[in-house]
């Protein structure tokens, strides 16, 4: 039960942050294209909200790993180490040669949707599963969908300011 359940937990961890960005990539597409809104300029912010999640994934595993972060304490807390890889790469996303093809960053989350996707699946299709492993992981859905929509409204919101600050710099 140890490996496989703290396996379980990370991949749970991993879900709870990077699952929803498809469902918020595909909500900003319908808003912005249904209210004739600037698209390319909204779809440019999505990026950098997978970047910023991926931020605050990095400042929680720095946090797990204090105040011992020895090579050798990570590699004996980390489970699956290729996922936490490809989270980690989410980072990439900051640079604007990554962050100018939005459909990347929706390639990248895919990976961890298609977890979510998995984990439904077996759970539904099995005629004595328990419910309640659905229930938890469409709790932690909501749980990223939210976080996901805050940070692209803290980074529309300082798109806006800085825009604004620029403008006003230059009357």
């Amino acid at each position: 039960m140890g490996a496989g359940f703290f396996s379980y937990i990370e991949r749970l961890e991993l879900m709870g942050f990077f699952s929803a960005y498809p469902l918020v990539y595909a909500l900003v597409s319908v808003i912005a294209t249904s209210f004739k809104a600037p698209v390319k300029k909204i779809f440019s912010l999505l990026p950098y909200t997978y970047a910023l999640v991926g931020l605050l994934y990095l400042g929680l595993q720095l946090k797990n790993l204090y105040p011992d972060y020895s090579f050798e304490n990570i590699r004996l807390s980390v489970q699956q180490p290729f996922l936490k890889i490809w989270a980690l790469l989410t980072l990439l996303f900051w640079i604007p040669f990554f962050a100018k093809k939005p459909v990347l960053s929706l390639l990248h989350s895919l990976v961890f949707f298609f977890f979510l996707l998995r984990d439904l699946y077996l759970q539904t299709s099995l005629h004595n599963a328990d419910k309640t492993i659905v229930r938890n992981e469409m709790k932690l859905y909501t749980d990223s969908f939210l976080l996901f929509l805050s940070g692209f409204t803290a980074i529309l919101l300082l798109s806006f300011l800085i825009s604004w600050y620029k403008r006003s710099a230059r009357v």
